[in-house]
């Protein structure tokens, strides 16, 4: 397993800009084959591709019968702070790596779930399928949206299990996001010629000051649901995440940028949300002010009973192998399993890594931890659809 995990994580499947794909779906696909598992791939028609392949989204599947929980796990990382992220390398229990927590980590402990069911010779009166799906850490636009859209995702599912780093709770819930780029508008001219120009940096602050108003608004609201203790409840706006423009020091920017990056609780609505954003926007625009936006990501929240059929038995089989009953709790992003959720199928999230190392310089995963949720998950299945 922790070989496994390690050459995954050699593969430099950054996204942004979504490379390195073909070579790690590849790999995927051979060692499901070379398990003796059925295996599907399923490729957009029409989306972007990299190097004139398609990004593939694969699916293992086990068992029979007409209904199928499903695992489900994302092979495409945040981009690397070094290229030494991509050399992985082990330390006692731990396997230093960029994905190796988020989470080629989780796919390994839920592929061998699979294995270990069929190993002890259980039968199911149903399906497990393992989905790997490019793209999520973009909002999965030729992954997991784009299977949800061709009815691919969630077949005759009973259920789903994400295996993101939850840091030992469970989540049940998630919030929502819209994530802008907006490009404001000068004209250039040189320093001691300002006059003539006209200082898009000026008027990028114009733009952020009505955003700070509605940020005011929006973030006085808060969930309902459980959040970790390291959380706010509160809704959030965030300014700023990136930025940039201009040419020089002394010659007036023709053009500034910056993005916004708004998560949703799920009391808000994506839609109404989206809207009072955008409308902020479009009255800088009428006010004289000359900006375009790009959206980066959007995806609406969701929320899952913890009493859910699926739900209790991931609960009990936490705490079967751990000895600790897991909490329940709101991811403090955006999850996949918004998509099955969307459609009415119960869906949760538990996974080996920490969320407070998943994006980092240091990102690794706790070896014995991707065991523990292997047998979890497997447990999980058997609870489902022990015959």
């Amino acid at each position: 397993m922790a070989a496994f995990v390690a050459e995954l994580v050699a593969i430099p499947t950054e996204n942004p800009p979504g490379t390195g794909y073909a070579a790690c779906s590849d790999l995927l696909e051979r060692r499901i084959r070379e398990l003796n598992l059925d295996c599907e791939r399923f490729a957009p028609v029409g989306l972007e591709v990299e190097n004139g392949q398609p990004p593939v989204s694969l699916l293992a599947t086990f068992g029979s019968g007409g209904r199928s929980l499903y695992f489900h796990g994302h092979y495409d990382v945040v981009p690397a702070q070094s290229a030494e992220q991509f050399h992985p390398f082990r330390k006692e229990h731990f396997l230093f790596g960029r994905g190796s927590c988020d989470m080629k980590g989780g796919i390994v402990a839920m592929l061998y779930a699979i294995l270990a069911i069929r190993e002890c010779g259980q039968r199911l009166d149903g399906k497990v399928g393992l989905m790997m799906v490019p793209d999520e850490e973009t909002g999965g636009k030729r992954g997991s949206a784009w299977l949800a859209s061709e009815g691919l995702l969630g077949r005759n599912g009973v259920g789903m299990l994400l295996a993101e780093p939850t840091s030992g709770v469970v989540w049940n819930a998630n919030r929502g996001a819209i994530s802008l780029r907006v490009r404001v508008f000068g004209k250039s001219a040189h320093v001691g010629l300002q006059h003539q120009g006209a200082n898009a940096f000026e008027r990028m602050h114009r733009v952020v000051e009505r955003l700070e108003q509605l940020k005011r608004e929006v973030e006085q609201r808060r969930t309902r649901c459980k959040v970790g203790a390291e959380q706010m409840r509160n809704s959030i706006l965030m300014l700023g995440g990136l930025s940039g423009g201009g040419a020089n020091f002394n010659v007036v920017p023709e053009q500034c940028w910056f993005t916004i990056d708004r998560r949703i609780n799920p009391e808000e609505n994506l839609d109404d949300e989206k809207a009072n954003l955008l409308g902020v926007l479009e009255k800088c625009k009428r006010d004289g002010i000359p900006l375009e936006w790009d959206v980066l990501q959007q995806g609406r929240s969701a929320e899952c009973r913890e009493d859910e059929a699926l739900g209790q038995a991931l609960s009990y089989a936490v705490q079967t192998v751990t000895g600790e009953l897991p909490q329940f709790e709101m991811c403090p992003g955006l999850l996949e399993t918004r998509f099955c959720a969307a459609a009415g199928i119960p869906a949760y999230a538990y996974g080996p890594g920490l969320l407070s190392v998943a994006h980092g310089p240091n990102e690794y995963v706790d070896l014995r931890k991707i065991i523990d949720s292997a047998a979890i998950y497997a447990l999980t299945a058997l609870d489902m659809f022990e015959s």
